[in-house]
């Protein structure tokens, strides 16, 4: 991508009219490269080098081009349907997936079509350091998922989100379904495959109780081989 910057002057300032057009097109190491054009018609010598040191000034100080951070979202793990055994979300904005090990593994999708019309189970865990008390640990499942398609997330019903948070003191490390602690959200099946042993989904939820921080997870995904 070219950026055209372009200095010109009214024509009762100058004796005639100029310009000064300075256009940089970054390389393929991402160093710009400076094209200076440079038109005076009729300037004095002076204003001319002035306007020629400032913009070799501004091609100096833009000499390097410096890539963003990725964002939150650019960070996660793509949503895909092919058994990635990958797992992401946000939590309150920040990047959650799973990390660590426990003695068990830190992501974890269990399913059974003969129990409750379809009983689905995500579990995950991440070690922040490596003391038990900082584990974040998010749980997303319930009965009655049998077929692609988007099921509500509630405290009470058959579906549900938790969440639990060691660094956090009591009772702010717990946001588990029951009364008190709201919950609300959607689970969306993208792909439940048995033949293949592949299920993929993406969720979002808020849980919430009195007295503590709100919790909202967004751009939740999950692909998994069973």
């Amino acid at each position: 991508m070219a950026i055209l910057l372009h200095y010109s002057a009214p024509l009762s300032y100058y004796p005639t009219a100029c310009q000064l057009l300075h256009v940089f097109t970054p390389d393929r190491a991402g160093v710009a490269v400076g094209f200076l054009l440079f038109h005076p018609l009729s300037m004095p010598a002076m204003k001319s080098k002035f306007f020629l040191y400032a913009a070799l000034l501004l091609l100096t100080q833009c000499s390097k081009c410096k890539q963003d951070d990725p964002t939150p979202e650019e960070q996660l793990p793509p949503a895909t349907q092919t058994g990635a055994n990958t797992f992401g979300c946000l939590v309150n904005g920040q990047v959650y997936t799973p990390s660590g090990y426990n003695g068990t593994s830190d992501y974890a999708v269990l399913y059974d079509p003969a129990y409750n019309g379809g009983s689905l189970d995500v579990r995950t865990y991440r070690y922040t350091k490596s003391a038990e008390s900082t584990k974040l640990s998010i749980i997303i499942g319930g009965d009655s998922i049998n077929h692609v398609g988007t099921y509500s997330l509630t405290a009470t019903g058959s579906r549900g989100a938790l969440l639990f948070d060691r660094s956090k003191p009591s009772p702010c490390d717990r946001f588990a379904g029951g009364v008190g602690v709201y919950t609300k959200g959607i689970l969306t099946l993208t792909r439940l495959d048995l033949n293949a042993g592949i299920i993929s989904g993406t969720f979002e939820f808020t849980l919430a109780k009195p007295g503590c921080d709100t919790i909202r997870v967004t751009q939740g995904r999950f692909d998994k081989k069973l």
